[in-house]
């Protein structure tokens, strides 16, 4: 059982001994903190925070004790219950507050929950603001409101709606294309938020939804992770109702991914390729992702005249060479799509909408769509460590090794090559070296890895 405390928020399993796991002691004692933070930010008379949660079975009492705990501070709180990420990062800036938490692990089994915290952009703390709060729970010293300055709980159970709403708004979001196309579109909301999120979304532009696990009670059918080993139900569905496409979310609707009309997986990194290809061919500009996202990106930005930057792993990494460069789309490999024109953040409803967007103004189907952009393979392999390794130091020697090659060292070190490219990075959880390659082939991509690798033990010594 584990309690990881990062900088991107806190994150564990329920249960077991306080400190080493997310036990209701951790959660009020972390959410003190942000709640510390958020009143050191600017002294004001009124503080407002937005809390939601993804439907997995702890989220209701994760809730309680977090929103419970701003009461204890003199914070107001908008309890959007049952929502998602992005929902709740939208609620932040309509509700002009201060912050906001969403109780969600994301993608992690439901024995898991966690603590994402968000400044008063509706955005990811970045790593000072997310160092000051923990420092802040080490600390001890957080002060409690007396009883006259107790803060208050407002419960809005619109915001998927209002959310919904923003969306269709979006002059890119050709709702009349989509009504005409008459999609049919099976949904695997894998028994949380996306339950409600997704369909909701779906009937608005016009779309027949079929759903599967749409019931938000938090029992997970299948690993949530939005993988191909993990979605046999929704690749058969498809095919059995003869459906255009069929989407998966993950639990809080961040991650997007879809399945052909074949019951074939179109490929989680191509989520952000096709959004970004009609996002370009309407509006010229930039796109950003990290450096672990596929090349195919670049590949379709530059067929627009557009520059691609990559970033450092991580959203508000992505988020603030977004902003650096003005990118008109951005986003992670993982399915992530990031809309500045909305909001500064992984939104799966908006990637929904734009994919049907283009779906219905090219009149092709998701098969024909996935044949126009390369097909780039991905290899996904590890390096466990020993303490005594000076992991900079194999870095550091990978990039000297291959120093005649583009090298680019924001985040550990990637090295492209003209037909493939490595991303070496040490992880911040665990005692390993990740090795990401790509290449034409998924051969070419696990050969690349295993030399990669075997170099680096060389190196090494082990």
């Amino acid at each position: 059982m584990t309690l990881i405390k990062s900088i991107s928020g806190i994150r564990g399993t329920i249960g077991g001994a306080q400190g080493e796991n997310l036990t209701p002691i951790d959660a009020v004692k972390y959410a003190a903190a942000y709640g510390s933070w958020v009143k050191n930010q600017l002294d004001k008379e009124h503080y407002k925070v937005v809390v939601g949660r993804d439907a997995r079975i702890s989220g209701h009492m994760v809730q309680q004790l977090v929103m419970q705990t701003l009461v204890g501070m003199g914070i107001h709180v908008i309890d959007l219950g049952l929502s998602t990420t992005p929902t709740v990062e939208v609620a932040v800036t309509m509700e002009h507050a201060d912050g906001g938490i969403i109780l969600t692990a994301s993608h992690n089994p439901k024995q898991w929950n966690a603590l994402k915290l968000l400044n008063n952009k509706g955005e990811f703390l970045n790593a000072a603001a997310g160092q000051e709060i923990l420092d802040i729970a080490e600390q001890g010293t957080i002060q409690f409101s007396e009883v006259d300055d107790l803060g208050e709980i407002s419960i809005n159970d619109a915001y998927i709606d209002l959310h919904i709403d923003e969306i269709l708004d979006l002059p890119l979001v050709n709702t009349e294309a989509i009504k005409h196309a008459g999609f049919k579109v099976v949904v695997d909301a894998v028994n949380s938020t996306g339950g409600i999120a997704v369909p909701l979304l779906l009937e608005a532009l016009g779309v027949t939804p079929v759903k599967l696990y749409c019931d938000p009670t938090g029992e997970f059918p299948h690993n949530p992770e939005p993988l191909k080993e993990h979605l046999g139900d929704l690749m058969e569905l498809v095919k059995t109702e003869n459906a255009d496409f069929g989407i998966v979310v993950d639990p809080d609707v961040d991650r997007l991914a879809f399945v052909d009309e074949k019951g074939n997986m179109f490929g989680e990194e191509y989520t952000l390729v096709a959004v970004a290809d009609y996002i370009l061919q309407h509006k010229k500009g930039n796109t950003v992702s990290n450096m672990s996202s596929s090349r195919a990106l670049r590949d379709v930005t530059e067929k627009h005249g557009g520059t691609y930057t990559a970033s450092a792993v991580g959203e508000v990494n992505v988020v603030e060479k977004m902003k650096e460069t003005h990118a008109v789309i951005g986003g992670e490999g993982n399915g992530g799509i990031i809309y500045p024109e909305l909001h500064y953040g992984r939104d799966s409803l908006v990637g929904i909408a734009l994919f049907l967007s283009h779906l219905a103004e090219e009149k092709v189907s998701v098969s024909a769509l996935r044949k126009r952009y390369t097909s780039y393979f991905m290899s996904k392999k590890k390096i466990q460590l020993t303490p005594q390794l000076d992991v900079d130091a194999l870095l550091k020697a990978m990039e000297v090794k291959y120093a005649s090659e583009q090298i680019n060292t924001i985040d550990g070190v990637k090295i492209d090559f003209a037909e493939n490219w490595v991303h070496l990075r040490k992880s911040n959880t665990e005692p390993i070296i990740r090795i990401y390659t790509e290449a034409k082939s998924q051969e070419e991509a696990d050969v690349l890895a295993d030399r990669i690798i075997s170099e680096i033990k060389e190196i090494a010594g082990i």
